[in-house]
């Protein structure tokens, strides 16, 4: 009996030694705490949390002492005394030396993490500038989506970058503007709680247009009190935001509404008459222990006056000022409603699903004069270009993970589809934003996506492989109703995009990795059918190497050098409503970032980006990509909770760059500075806001264009600018309640 009790004794200390034990880390409101890290000091084995808080760790046993730390949170260390196990985190400084780099393709968003904590967003155009490397500029004074540069591409306005909001697509195909157009002003940036971001074409979830990268937002689901903010500042602006918890502060459901009103002069001689209307409620709640639903309804419009490029020669013989115009007539409007539901659910330990689905119904008319008498000497050449769109779409995942002997293996299929249809897109020349002088283009575009894949990632210990493959299928049709006959043009295409990525994280201190994957951006419907499918999908091959490390606690730094090749820069112009094929190319590249804590309260961070860009299909001297960054680089000083007060001085720098395939033409760089400052007392935020703080002279946007004045007899090419902001002073106040 006693040999009995000994191997029954023997048996169940073994099951414990191998026990899985299940918990939940919350905040002292009781919300769960999304990428917490759970230690147990006794097995030394680890966790995460999920994004309802809820870990599962091995070798787990009553007695065992956890360390769990999260960003943001105090470190505790936690003595299991029974199987259910909430264990709650109070509010700290953001610590960096709480950051732990996980071993997984998406470690680099621990970078953003940190950004948002301790230089936290201002303004909507300041939402992109929180990816590293990634510029801006605005060529409409807020109107139009900002241009994006990142990693050597002048990206226009998202031809190379997929963006989204809580898994919503943002770019539009087939725009009446430009492929990708990704007009991200729905998004209030006091709504915004996380930014996934990631470089390169590695990541089987992302599709078109994720070559150069991607950045996906997700809004907050809960706030925790209501606030009203009033800005004001110089050239007539006005913002007013409001953000109001609907629901108070409970355990299983929330609602909360965000409200944002924009008027602004801007700084140019012809007052921008701008204006822009945000609402954005999202309700979420916990459905029971492993389920999350939200749904989330915004509404945006805009309205605006611009000056539009002006001519480097009318400056420089005093004509006209920098902030001056050829043709103000220019401006337009636009308009976005949005419905997006997602739900999330844990079915067992180990496997997850999360789907959303969603519908935009988007309007968008815009009149430009890039040319100004180049083409119709009498009338200008101003054009309007208009659209009325929906877009349906549905993204679904299953993420499952299998422990085999001393393979651990996780994977993630996913489906998918998109389609947009749009009625009378609409190219022509205008005069005075009244009369229509000629139709260019005029029709309606259906374009469909369907998407699967399937992401694996196998670890054997220290080494994950992350092998994945992605399978998109396109439809493109459209009616021409400029054509003399009713027909419907229509191609399809399919597209096959292998991923294959390595991960070795030597330590939580320490990981490289080497990524490589195929990736694509569409072309523009009309193109697709005038060209009877030709470089419908056009192929990017890309390749990362790199490491993201802790030399010593209070410092991050994270490197790469990178390649990637693109089978062909083919896309339509829509401001012409030409096709400008520019055949291959490939771009060489360095990335360098730090982060660094120099005391509890105050921090630095900069980022430095090289790129080598050139066409591979023209000869040298006559190779260049215009437009194409180089050398960039952003960063600056950020201080949080001292003796009530936060801010920052922030810096951004653009080297001159070639405007023209032989660099005769060249765009030139700029050093521009910001500064801010806040302080809190009791319920409220005094804050005062300064950007261009030296008053830099630069150009924002710039272009080789050629253009004709009324009074000259030929075009003249040359560059073409919108003036960078002056020195712009704003204050405000907060009030939370």
């Amino acid at each position: 009996m006693k040999g009995v009790f000994l191997i029954l004794t023997a048996f169940v200390s073994l099951l414990a030694h191998s026990q899985i034990h299940k918990g939940t880390v919350v905040d002292s409101s009781d919300n769960p705490i999304e990428n917490a890290y759970i230690y147990n000091v006794n097995s030394e084995t680890h966790a995460h949390t999920d994004e309802f808080g809820v870990f599962s760790i091995e070798k787990t046993e009553l007695g065992n002492v956890l360390k769990i730390n999260a960003v943001g949170y105090k470190k505790i260390n936690y003595t299991l005394t029974s199987s259910e196990t909430t264990i709650s985190l109070d509010e700290d400084i953001f610590r960096l030396d709480e950051i732990v780099i996980q071993s997984k393709l998406y470690a680099m968003n621990v970078i953003s993490k940190i950004d948002l904590q301790t230089t936290p967003v201002n303004s909507s155009q300041e939402i992109l500038r929180k990816v590293p490397g990634l510029f801006i500029g605005q060529h409409a004074g807020g109107g139009k989506a900002e241009q994006i540069f990142l990693r050597g591409f002048d990206i226009d306005h998202g031809t190379d970058i997929a963006i989204s909001v809580d898994g919503m697509p943002v770019n539009m195909v087939s725009h009446a503007h430009g492929q990708g157009y990704a007009d991200l002003h729905f998004l209030i940036p006091e709504a915004v709680d996380k930014i996934d971001f990631g470089k390169g074409t590695y990541y089987a979830n992302k599709g078109n247009f994720a070559t150069a990268g991607y950045v996906a937002f997700q809004t907050k689901d809960r706030i925790e009190k209501s606030s009203i903010t009033i800005e004001a500042g110089q050239f007539n602006t006005i913002r007013t935001v409001g953000l109001f918890n609907l629901l108070g502060n409970q355990k299983k459901q929330s609602a909360y509404l965000a409200t944002e009103y924009i008027l602004t002069d801007g700084p140019f001689d012809s007052p921008q008459n701008f204006n822009r209307i945000n609402l954005l409620g999202k309700y979420s709640a916990i459905l029971d222990v492993n389920s999350k639903f939200s749904v989330m309804i915004s509404r945006f419009s805009s309205k605006w006056d611009a000056s539009g490029q002006i001519p480097q020669r009318l400056v420089d013989n005093g004509s006209i000022s920098r902030f001056g115009s050829v043709d103000d007539t220019e401006g337009g409007n636009t308009s976005r409603n949005n419905i997006n539901a997602t739900l999330s659910k844990t079915i067992n330990e180990s496997t997850f699903v999360k789907a959303n689905a969603f519908y935009s119904h988007y309007q968008f008319e815009l009149y430009s004069n890039f040319t100004f008498f180049l083409d119709d000497p009498i009338n200008g050449d101003q054009i309007r270009q208009k659209e009325n769109r929906n877009i349906y779409g549905m993204n679904a995942e299953l993420n499952k993970k299998i422990k085999q002997n001393n393979l651990d293996l996780a994977f993630q299929w996913g489906v998918g589809f998109r389609a947009d249809a749009t009625k009378d897109t609409e190219l022509s020349h205008t005069l005075n934003r009244d009369t229509v002088l000629e139709f260019k283009k005029l029709g309606d575009i259906d374009e469909s996506n369907l998407f699967t894949y399937l992401n694996s990632e196998f670890s054997f210990g220290k080494l994950v492989i992350n092998p994945a493959i992605r399978l998109d299928y396109f439809k493109f049709n459209y009616q021409d109703k400029l054509s003399p006959e009713y027909k419907t043009q229509s191609e399809n295409k399919v597209k096959i995009s292998p991923k294959l990525n390595f991960i070795y994280s030597q330590n939580n201190s320490l990981q490289f990795f080497l990524k490589s994957g195929f990736g694509f951006h569409s072309n523009d419907t009309r193109v697709v059918v005038a060209n009877n499918g030709k470089q419908t999908l056009p192929t990017a091959i890309g390749t990362d190497l790199g490491m993201i490390f802790k030399p010593f606690p209070k410092l991050i730094v994270n490197t790469a050098l990178w390649y990637l090749y693109l089978e062909q820069e083919f896309v339509y112009v829509g401001d012409a409503g030409i096709i400008e094929p520019s055949g291959k190319s490939k771009r060489i590249g360095m990335d360098l970032g730090l982060r660094y804590q120099l005391n509890d309260w105050l921090y630095f961070d900069t980022d430095v980006n090289y790129t080598y860009a050139r066409s591979i299909d023209e000869p040298k001297g006559q190779d260049y990509i215009p437009l194409a960054p180089d050398f960039t680089s952003t960063g600056g000083l950020s201080f949080q909770n001292f003796k009530g007060f936060s801010g920052g001085l922030r810096y951004r720098y653009l080297k001159n760059r070639p405007a023209n395939e032989d660099n005769s033409i060249v765009a030139k760089g700029y050093f521009v500075s910001d500064f801010n400052i806040n302080y809190d007392f009791k319920n409220f935020t005094f804050g005062i806001a300064v950007e261009n703080i030296f008053n830099t002279e630069w150009n924002e946007t710039q272009f080789a264009t050629e253009s004709r004045l009324q009074n000259e007899s030929a075009g003249v090419e040359e560059i073409h600018f919108t003036p960078g902001t002056p020195f712009f002073m704003k204050a405000k106040i907060s009030y939370k309640f």
